[in-house]
């Protein structure tokens, strides 16, 4: 047998999975979820919709109590997970920081599963803020998962050895002694563990050296995890009616196991899955065990939610008091995590809605309800009760996102939820809950500021497990709660007060119409250019090529409102963006120019299968060959600002002016200082405060595309240069520095109204001389538009007109007042250039790129890469 043959034969499958692994995930989940209802399924044949819901109602208020009581000793240890995990690194911080971090990941976690929205994103943001690197918050990570993972074998260990009896699992049966002998290895394995981990002190993983906790410190995790779950089991064993006591270990066991389950699957929440486990290993009446795993869902999982995402949205919409500013960067925190927790609560709104619609109403509120609403308008609004609960399904991806039109979206469907809510049933609790969530997110309106169409979202794997988890449950429910109903088809057409069954048909068809509707749409809409553009899936690749471009505007890259092409070779990339029928690139490409060729001959034919127009945007002469081959009209925009620092000296002649305003800026106490990109974050509450006023009285808006906005996440990519008058910032700037030091130069600039005078000439001054100093050979000021354009008699129309622009122009834009302003320090002036179709269409192809850069990107909004910082102790120093 050919060996090559063999090795194409083995490797082909497996380039298949690395190719479509998501969608592989995906489908690996959504099988588990289907057998996770198979089994949940079968274990309640026997129970009935009235037996459920009278075990709910038998509960009294001191089971509830006790459980809430256990629910929040429960959430109490785990926050030691973190706080010890962080004195185990050597960076012990206040336990307040790692309960905040805890609880917030932990809550997402447990409600969404691993697979969807983890809480690593949580602890991230709030450790970075904090003083930690990202390899430190992963450490964390690391050893706070060992820690869970210690309590489970230690629960599930003792439960077992303690246990009389064996242990039934339908398939698998251990006998009492097999049981007891597991039980004895899980314990022995955990003290092996203990010893080792102990004794080795670092553990080496590829890339990182994790630090091991002493023997102290081991015995302090396990107890702190022993008593977590077992809290956490003892919350869901006390809504057992009459459970005896004795059984409680088992019933922790089947709890541990249970857990165990749906972590391994990465079904969101566990849903399903936890309770067919728990169902299967657990003693006594299946129908109050079941009524008490519904109990627990909201007690354990909904309400530590809806607490976490009340307290970051009071946090968010704190922001705008000045009293806010007391509690630092918590603020930043709650920016960053409130799309995260209202994305996924509004994402359980939607799956209550839906699943209401699938069980009984209240027949009491139905009389009531008779009295004041016809009948048709009672259908009706179950039918659209549920279509709002599948919209909210679907609109919770842009949530996630941060689209200011999903918030919007789903604000007017959760206030639509609850008015449908109240017609068909006076369900006043699902009302009450709608209207508090479309509170949450006007409160939180902030954080959802990107703008791009909502048909652009994209769905993950993970959202798309999670929708179909949600109607599938919803589906379920209904199965199970009129498993007793016999069906006929009159059923679909019979309309009554008490037609509970009939409404639930027609509600579920609908739901599955839209989604059917929708999943078609998708798959069926217009080719976009998003299979073509390699955004957050190549950010690792972009990155190194960013490493290698000796041009500092390569770093626009980095502002999120561009889509990428990438070589074949992987050594360069162009950005791009779509406005109406112009695809705008900015700047040359970057990377390696022997690729620049492939790159702008690939993107020029995309475009014209799409019917587009290319137009290539302040392009340097390095790139007018390829413009000129590919047909492109040529003309000339403006210039480019450069100082060669290798012979920039400030004690000369020409820079008399400029060092006057230094000098008279350094007088009123300005001084530089240079803020390390990890720890941006830390300061980004005021910077904000700075942006905000500076904007207001210059009454500008953010712009994009050829120029960074105020973003978080871009402006955390780079280091900060800040003007500070006795400690208080009174402006900065991002800079932009090139990895070879080649070049460096600003793009975000931001001061106060009360600066000193002569501050930006101050800033700029001291950031030519901390480059020069740093080796750097250039330092760019940026474009002047129009700057440098003859339009004599003989000079052709465009031309002209440019001139004329730029001479008189100058209550619109002020171009011959940036020229001068820059050329107070002496640059060389580097010409840039536009090239695009012959005639109108340049025309229209200029009106689309000033639409992209005056509406801040205006084309799709795509996520920025995220920064990977590093913060050293000198970072903490300077911000310290």
């Amino acid at each position: 047998m050919d060996p090559h043959r063999a090795g194409a034969g083995m490797t082909a499958p497996l380039a298949f999975l690395s190719r479509y692994r998501k969608l592989v995930e995906a489908g690996a989940v959504l099988a588990v979820i289907a057998l996770g209802f198979v089994a949940l399924n079968t274990l309640t044949h026997e129970i009935r919709y009235s037996q459920v819901r009278a075990a709910v109602h038998a509960l009294d208020a001191g089971q509830i109590a006790l459980s809430l009581m256990l629910t929040a000793a429960s959430y109490f240890a785990l926050t030691f997970y973190d706080f010890l995990a962080l004195r185990t690194i050597g960076h012990p911080l206040p336990w307040r920081t790692a309960a905040l971090a805890s609880f917030t990941s932990y809550t997402l976690s447990h409600n969404l599963g691993l697979s969807l929205l983890t809480g690593g994103s949580a602890r991230y943001r709030i450790y970075v803020g904090a003083g930690l690197d990202g390899p430190e918050v992963a450490k964390v990570v690391m050893l706070a998962a060992g820690n869970f993972w210690a309590g489970v074998l230690a629960v599930a260990g003792a439960a077992m050895l303690v246990r009389d009896g064996g242990l039934d699992f339908g398939a698998v049966t251990l006998t009492p002694q097999a049981a007891h002998a597991l039980g004895a290895a899980m314990l022995a394995l955990l003290g092996a563990l203990g010893f080792a981990a102990a004794r080795a002190k670092q553990l080496r993983l590829p890339g990182i050296r994790l630090p091991l906790p002493s023997a102290r410190e081991i015995a302090a995790q396990v107890g702190v995890s022993v008593a977590d779950i077992a809290c956490a089991g003892a919350a869901l064993f006390v809504l057992l009616p009459g459970a005896d006591p004795a059984q409680l270990p088992v019933f922790v066991l089947a709890y541990a196991l249970g857990i165990v389950v749906a972590l391994v699957t990465h079904v969101p929440g566990g849903l399903g899955v936890f309770e067919a486990v728990v169902l299967a290993v657990a003693p006594g009446d299946r129908a109050h065990l079941f009524a008490g795993l519904i109990v627990y869902r909201l007690v354990y999982y909904l309400l530590p939610l809806a607490l976490a995402a009340l307290l970051l949205a009071w946090r968010e919409g704190a922001r705008s008091r000045r009293v806010a500013r007391l509690v630092g960067g918590v603020q930043s925190v709650a920016t960053g995590l409130s799309p995260l927790l209202l994305a996924s609560a509004t994402f359980l709104g939607g799956g209550m809605l839906l699943l209401s619609g699938s069980l009984p109403a209240v027949h009491a509120r139905m009389g009531l309800l008779a009295d004041v609403m016809p009948l048709p308008v009672i259908e009706a609004s179950h039918i659209a009760a549920s279509l709002v609960g599948t919209a909210l399904l679907l609109l919770a991806p842009g949530l996630y996102r941060r689209l200011d039109g999903a918030c919007l979206a789903a604000r007017l469907l959760l206030m639509a939820g609850a008015v449908f809510s109240l017609a068909k049933g006076i369900d006043y609790e699902e009302a009450l809950a709608c209207l508090a969530l479309a509170a949450l997110l006007q409160m939180t309106r902030r954080a959802f500021y990107r703008r791009t169409a909502l048909t652009e979202t994209p769905l993950t794997a993970g959202w798309i497990a999670a929708v179909v988890m949600a109607a599938g449950l919803a589906l379920w429910a209904g199965l199970f709660a009129y498993r007793h109903v016999p069906y006929n088809d009159d059923l679909w057409w019979k309309f009554a007060l008490r037609a509970d069954a009939p409404r639930y048909l027609r509600a579920a068809l609908a739901s599955s119409v839209l989604l059917a509707g929708f999943a078609v749409w998708r798959l069926c809409a217009p080719g976009s250019a998003r299979g073509d553009a390699q955004v957050m899936e190549d950010a690792p690749a972009i990155r190194a090529i960013l490493a290698t471009s000796p041009r500092t505007e390569a770093m626009l890259a980095l502002t999120g409102d561009k889509r990428f092409l990438v070589s074949q070779a992987g050594d360069a990339f162009v950005m791009y963006q779509i406005k109406g029928s112009s695809w705008v690139v900015m700047g040359d490409p970057v990377g390696n120019e022997g690729s620049w060729g492939e790159l702008l001959w690939t993107l020029r034919d995309m475009s014209h299968r799409r019917q587009g127009r290319l137009v290539l945007y302040e392009i340097s002469p390095a790139t007018l060959d390829l413009a000129i081959g590919m047909g492109l009209q040529i003309v000339k925009y403006g210039e480019e600002a450069v100082v060669d620092l290798t012979t920039f000296e400030l004690e000369t002649p020409q820079l008399r002016s400029v060092r006057k305003s230094e000098r008279t800026a350094a007088r009123a106490g300005a001084r530089l200082r240079v803020v390390p990109a990890a720890a941006v974050p830390v300061i980004l509450d005021e910077l904000e405060a700075i942006s905000d006023e500076w904007m207001t009285a210059k009454g500008q808006r953010e712009k994009g595309f050829s120029l960074g906005a105020f973003d978080r996440a871009y402006l955390s990519n780079f280091d900060m240069a800040l003007v500070m008058v006795e400690d208080r910032i009174v402006a900065f700037a991002n800079l932009w520095c090139t990895q070879d030091h080649t070049e460096a130069s600003v793009d975000l600039m931001r001061q106060r109204e009360d600066a000193p005078r002569g501050t930006m000439d101050f800033l700029f001054t001291n950031l030519l001389l901390w480059s020069k100093a740093r080796g750097y050979k250039r330092f760019t000021l940026g474009m002047v538009p129009l700057s440098g354009i003859e339009g004599g008699p003989l000079a052709p129309a465009w031309a002209k007109a440019a001139a004329l622009v730029f001479r008189h122009g100058e209550r619109f834009y002020g171009f011959r007042g940036l020229r001068g302003y820059k050329e107070k320090f002496a640059p060389r002036w580097e010409p840039r250039y536009v090239a695009g179709p012959h005639g109108i269409g340049l025309i229209q192809g200029l009106h689309d790129v000033s639409r992209l850069i005056g509406g801040g990107g205006g084309g799709e909004f795509v996520r920025p890469i995220a920064p990977v910082p590093a913060i050293t102790s000198e970072a903490r120093m300077l911000i310290a």
